[in-house]
């Protein structure tokens, strides 16, 4: 009893070692790129898709191949991801983290030579690959290094750097302004980290105690889905994050065209228009995220990880109806901009919970794994959304009406919760 009274009390970092400490900065500093990578295409697109195809930027061709492009790349991050996660946990996590950084590194400074549209779509298939597979390494590392009273918090923190990742691309696309090729020749810096990964990170005790009691059974997607206890974790949590992934794409990332039709609707040149979207989504908006993603690792400490996901979906259903209709309706671009941090706390913050819940779900030989599987099966589940559903809507139905209907999915996330475990001050499986 005083042992658990003394855990209460004090900081939820005491004792966290100088190694935890820097473990948590280069997983997290390999997830800022990794994010960076991804986000570069979503404020670049508006320059890049016109001229490839020649056509206008407001042409719905940009639009369909901007949503066709999102769903090549969450299926590139779903089988990267799969392979990655399996490699870090028979390899190892330090050697698949350092190549799934040289991945997505690489092909993004190659997207900066692309003359066609195929050629972009297998670039950004690539840089998923390695995108996908980082994230799965990052969220398994930090959790087992981390003690147990600290480890959703480490995770919370670990998965809100995305959001320097978005805030480095939106600064990097407002530097290089219609000259998108610079922007992506800049993501080949990342592959800089590799060399840090490989002097400072140390394999975990727990992985090194799986390698030689479960070798046979490391990253073994057949024993993932063979096994009941951990087939419906895969399941269920692949599902959850589809619901996450689905609207961070078509409803949350859209905030930027919302911000961007609201100004042209007030006589704001289009140009400029385009440029402040970019702000209030690759700023504004992610500042709030920032501040929900670091959140949700307290939050589930009080009141749970499901409890926690719960009330995020719901509260990122109907801030999503806010936003869409409230400042369009009183002509307030003011007010789009005081709603979109709490839009960005709620519809991103669900985001941190992956990288605090899924470790949790998995033993040590199947963590990556399964975590990869959950968070990366999420990628492929969403791309029909992205590739038919969110471009046809967003095609044929007002902006508003298309982003309001596509967060109905926030809705699905209750229902997995359901067939899902509570995780909160339990140990790791072994």
């Amino acid at each position: 009893m005083s042992d658990m009274k003394h855990r209460l009390e004090t900081p939820w970092y005491h004792g966290v070692t100088r190694y935890q400490w820097l473990v948590l900065i280069i997983a997290s500093a390999g997830w800022v790129f990794d994010a960076f990578e991804g986000q570069i295409y979503n404020i670049t697109r508006g320059d890049m898709l016109p001229d490839l195809l020649k056509v206008p930027s407001d042409s719905p061709e940009v639009k369909a191949w901007g949503e066709r492009f999102l769903g090549i790349f969450l299926i590139g991050g779903t089988l990267g991801g799969w392979l990655f996660s399996s490699l870090a946990d028979k390899w190892g996590r330090k050697p698949v983290m350092a190549l799934t950084i040289l991945f997505y590194s690489i092909f993004t400074g190659l997207t900066a030579m692309a003359t066609d549209l195929w050629q972009v779509g297998v670039l950004r298939f690539l840089v998923a690959m390695g995108v996908g597979g980082e994230w799965a390494v990052g969220a398994a590392l930090v959790a087992e290094v981390f003690p147990s009273k600290a480890r959703a918090r480490a995770g919370g923190i670990f998965h809100a750097s995305s959001v320097i990742g978005a805030w480095l691309a939106a600064a990097t696309g407002l530097a290089v302004g219609e000259h998108w090729r610079i922007a992506y020749l800049i993501g080949v810096v990342p592959a800089l980290l590799v060399l840090w990964v490989r002097v400072s990170v140390k394999e975990p005790d727990s992985w090194l105690h799986a390698r030689e009691t479960r070798s046979d059974k490391l990253g073994s997607f057949s024993d993932l889905l063979g096994d009941s206890r951990w087939r419906s974790r895969a399941i269920f949590g692949a599902l959850l994050a589809m619901v996450g992934l689905a609207t961070f794409w078509g409803v949350v990332v859209a905030a930027q065209n919302l911000a961007e039709e609201l100004l042209k609707s007030q006589g704001v040149d289009p140009k400029e228009a385009a440029s402040q979207g970019k702000i209030a989504y690759g700023f504004v908006l992610t500042a709030g995220a920032a501040v929900g993603m670091v959140c949700f690792g307290p939050l589930s400490m009080r009141f749970g990880r499901r409890a926690t996901f719960a009330m995020m979906h719901i509260c990122a259903l109907v801030m999503t109806v806010i936003i869409c209709w409230v400042p369009s309706a009183v002509g307030s671009y003011g007010l789009l901009l005081c709603l979109l941090p709490v839009f960005g706390f709620f519809g991103l913050g669900i985001h941190a919970g992956y990288a605090v819940y899924f470790p949790e779900l998995f033993p040590t030989h199947l963590r990556a794994t399964g975590s990869g599987f959950c968070f990366n099966t999420g990628r492929i589940l969403a791309a029909p959304v992205l590739i038919w559903l969110s471009a046809w809507l967003k095609q044929e139905l007002e902006l508003h009406l298309a982003i309001t209907l596509l967060a109905g999915f926030f809705l699905l996330g209750l229902v997995f919760l359901c067939f899902l475990p509570e995780t909160k001050n339990k140990e790791l499986p072994d």
